[in-house]
């Protein structure tokens, strides 16, 4: 919780930066960043790549079809190759749940964690916090439900377990085949019930039905999906008047939520987004150059 406070505090102090005319300071120059993104990526990728570059650090960016993991090198090989050039930190999205993690045992340089499979997407669940604690002042006791496909959302995991280590009631919702087996052992409540699962609640988080991470058909049709949990006018009533809407991206507008939702006052979506930049500047500040007599001038 500490380590968690501290990235948000870190965050929060460099924020200003994005909001100046010259939006660059010179804390990280002369680190080498290299952001290996071996699945499709917008936002995450955008943002790694804006925070380095706005702390003044060297990146490099590839992708699978980049490297020569294509012609067959393994991972293993690749991240060898790349440590030979000496980088601080390397910035790995794959597709191979874990892969971060193995990663880190073969190379000296720092790993982040970018999104792993349908394990965890740490940095999205540290800007959902930030997010959330930027509208509301507080993250404990909070009552937060996040509804979608659960079971494939590497978001959903690292959100459950940054918001239960800060203290928020979370509760969870979707077509039972979406919900994980044993679920309630990370500390949330099940409610399938989509309009009893938000009653009351302070924040309403919906999540992308990943249909290129399913291998069996989970529901009837999108149609039928929009029409029983995708948020609606009608469905956030039964929620808090000041609720916050979230939605880590890319959006299927008319199956997850409304675009009347979706671009609404409610909605923090695009806050998610300029977030994600102080919170990955907050990251890079901290590994390489927070204590070590840098400043943020």
């Amino acid at each position: 919780m500490s380590d968690i406070n501290l990235i948000l505090d870190t965050a929060d102090s460099l924020m200003e930066i994005s909001s100046r005319d010259i939006k660059k300071v010179p804390t990280l120059r002369g680190k080498s960043i290299v952001n290996f993104f071996y699945e499709p990526s917008t936002r995450t990728k955008a943002s790694f790549e804006m925070a380095a570059k706005r702390l003044s650090a060297d990146t490099l960016t590839l992708s699978a079809t980049d490297s020569s993991m294509v012609k067959g090198e393994t991972l293993i090989d690749t991240a060898r190759n790349l440590q030979a050039m000496n980088p601080d930190i390397i910035i790995l999205r794959h597709s191979s749940s874990g892969a971060p993690h193995l990663l880190a045992r073969y190379v000296d340089s720092g790993v982040i964690n970018a999104g792993d499979g349908i394990h965890e997407h740490p940095t999205q669940a540290l800007l959902d916090l930030f997010t959330i604690k930027k509208k509301k002042g507080r993250i404990k006791g909070l009552r937060i439900v996040i509804i979608g496909d659960i079971a494939h959302s590497r978001v959903a995991r690292s959100d459950i377990i940054g918001l239960r280590k800060m203290g928020a009631e979370v509760t969870i919702s979707g077509p039972p085949t979406m919900i994980p087996v044993d679920v309630e052992s990370l500390g949330v409540k099940v409610i399938l019930d989509p309009v009893k699962a938000v009653k009351n609640k302070d924040v309403i988080m919906l999540l992308r039905i990943q249909l290129e991470r399913q291998d069996k058909v989970l529901f009837p049709s999108l149609r039928e999906y929009a029409i029983f949990f995708g948020l609606n006018t009608q469905l956030i009533k039964g929620a808090k008047k000041d609720v916050i809407i979230m939605h880590p991206g890319p959006i299927n507008r008319g199956v997850e939520i409304t675009g009347d939702l979706a671009d609404g006052p409610f909605s923090v979506i695009l806050d998610q987004v300029s977030n994600g930049v102080a919170i990955r500047m907050a990251l890079l500040y901290l590994l390489i150059g927070g204590g070590k007599g840098d400043n943020l001038d």
